[in-house]
């Protein structure tokens, strides 16, 4: 059985990044600058924004946080945006979500210049990426695709079964891996919370990806022997630990790597890599400011 380990991938990008941002400054160019945008004190989110922030300052990056009141209006966060669109000095910013319910979270994304969306998660970009275009690709699909590569696992005519329909992972890796693409040219079934029959699908899956956001939800008896699983998923169980809880996916890990050729543990496989793609995406982000 491989381990695919998502935490010593993520930490070889970086490695890349950074020489590449070393020779950069190195001629005389200031490095890339990233900027996130906080609202409000949800520790999920600040949590991800401080190791982004610690990850961006490791590869030679400039980073800098706005991190505004809950209560700010709608329109007092569209115009931080507007001005973030505007300096030249920025290359890319993600604005974290979720926002609070008074803010439009699409309007919001809407609001944000394509060049700079580094989330990947605005429609031009979305569009882009369906079309086959060159893009910002949202960073957690893109992880994915990047250990799929990394660890040379074929994809081409295998069954693929996504668990989990949402804008962030399920849909976008959906069609990023029926593409005529690396990583790609899969038969791809997006399964959801109304589909039927998931064990039928599962069983019949050469590749099984979770984003469902449910602790253990797939087990030994779901899948079948040799089958590659990516687990996308990260979810806190009570325990008997010190501190009450521990981190678990929505694969059973334990059962499933008795049978699986191949798969991503919990924590330490796909979570590393979206913080490295976001990195990654604003490497291109400035290369492209600077053109």
């Amino acid at each position: 059985m491989i381990l695919i380990d998502g935490k010593k991938t993520a930490a070889d990008i970086r490695d890349e990044i950074r020489r590449e941002v070393e020779v950069l400054t190195e001629n005389g160019q200031r490095a890339p600058h990233l900027t996130a945008i906080l609202v409000g004190e949800d520790p999920a989110s600040w949590a991800y924004v401080k190791n982004k922030e610690r990850q961006s300052k490791k590869v030679g990056f400039t980073s800098s946080l706005i991190h505004l009141s809950d209560h700010i209006s709608e329109a007092e966060l569209l115009n931080i945006i507007d001005s973030l669109n505007k300096d030249k000095s920025v290359d890319g910013y993600i604005v974290q979500l979720p926002l609070p319910s008074h803010i439009d979270d699409q309007k919001i994304i809407m609001a944000i210049n394509p060049d700079k969306d580094v989330d990947g998660f605005h429609p031009l970009n979305l569009g882009k990426m369906i079309a086959g275009l060159p893009t910002f690709l949202p960073a957690t699909p893109y992880g994915i695709i990047e250990l799929i590569l990394r660890y040379d696992i074929e994809t081409t005519g295998k069954n693929v079964l996504i668990i989990g329909r949402s804008l962030i992972v399920g849909r976008p890796l959906s069609i990023l891996m029926s593409q005529k693409r690396p990583a790609g040219n899969a038969t791809v079934t997006l399964a959801h919370s109304k589909t039927k029959n998931l064990k039928n699908l599962s069983l019949k899956a050469d590749i099984i990806i979770t984003a469902l956001g449910q602790p253990l939800f797939l087990k030994a008896d779901m899948v079948k022997e040799g089958v590659v699983v990516i687990d996308a998923g990260i979810n806190s169980i009570d325990d008997t630990s010190k501190r009450g809880y521990r981190l678990v996916g929505d694969a059973d890990f334990d059962a499933i790597s008795k049978k699986a050729k191949a798969i991503t543990p919990v924590p330490g496989g796909v979570g590393p890599m979206t913080i490295a793609m976001l990195l990654k995406n604003t490497l291109k982000a400035y290369k492209k400011n600077l053109s």
